[in-house]
């Protein structure tokens, strides 16, 4: 699938985290996947979750800012999760943020929808193309996250926003270039509502949540709002909390939780 892969060595690695660095057509050059992948022998088709960070992020600062791996693994133990594999790709490292769209002859949406999940069948053994796929995210990931996962539920079993951008526009509050700099092909950028309303007869199982002193909670509530007037099945949270990182740190876990449901867990 790619001209060229790097993978970090077991040697060197710490607390179960890996990374893979990819050369992909998608992005014109490399991406960046860190990895957390439980260690325990023999397992196959492991679940794999991907996570989306927001902007000025890369794949670096889920596990440095919140430690999830760290967090996942005991929570294996204790064997309220079962065993899953978490990927944190960068976003494609465009400007402040490549809101994981296609523009500016990058396909950043495909880097995370085919090549991510390609790069880790391809790289770690217990993940196979039997594999659950989920994917959640925060602010601008979230943003990704609904979009993707819902556009192409065929492959993603569950969804999950925290703090999430719901509509492009908004992507105006966080970063330094303009948003015509974003050259998409699409006249119209579709808000999340508009890409579930237009997969409504095909959605995955999602949920999203704010924070209620969050910059975005009025545009996750108007969500909300929409989504219950059209009789659409999902979970919206609120919580305690701003557009901050202690509060991803806490809630990240609520996905995780969500991904690990029986029912999504099914085959």
């Amino acid at each position: 699938m790619f001209r060229t892969t790097e993978i970090s060595n077991p040697e060197f690695e710490s607390n179960n985290l890996r990374f893979i660095t990819v050369k992909t057509k998608n992005l014109k050059g490399r991406g960046d996947i860190c990895l957390f992948v439980p260690p325990i022998k023999d397992l196959k088709n492991v679940p794999i979750v991907i996570l989306l960070h927001g902007v000025y992020g890369s794949a670096w600062i889920w596990s440095q800012k919140t430690g999830i791996h760290i967090t996942a693994w005991e929570m294996m133990q204790k064997e309220e999760l079962q065993p899953m594999i978490i990927a944190m790709p960068s976003d494609g490292l465009w400007g402040d943020g490549s809101a994981y769209l296609p523009h500016n002859q990058r396909n950043f949406e495909k880097w995370i929808v085919d090549d991510v999940p390609n790069a880790i069948i391809e790289n770690i053994e217990s993940a196979t193309k039997k594999s659950n796929l989920f994917i959640g995210g925060l602010s601008m990931g979230g943003y990704g996250a609904l979009n993707l996962g819902i556009k192409y539920a065929s492959k993603f079993k569950g969804v999950s926003g925290h703090s999430s951008i719901t509509s492009f526009e908004q992507m105006a509050l966080f970063v330094e270039e303009p948003l015509q700099e974003y050259d998409t092909l699409e006249k119209e950028i579709p808000s999340v509502f508009k890409t579930i309303i237009e997969s409504k007869n095909k959605l995955p199982k999602f949920r999203f949540d704010c924070g209620k002193e969050d910059l975005l909670i009025d545009h996750n509530r108007k969500l909300h709002q929409q989504l219950t007037q059209e009789k659409i099945p999902h979970i919206y949270e609120e919580f305690e909390g701003k557009h901050e990182w202690p509060y991803w740190q806490e809630h990240v876990i609520d996905t995780l939780l969500f991904f690990n449901s029986k029912e999504n867990l099914k085959k």
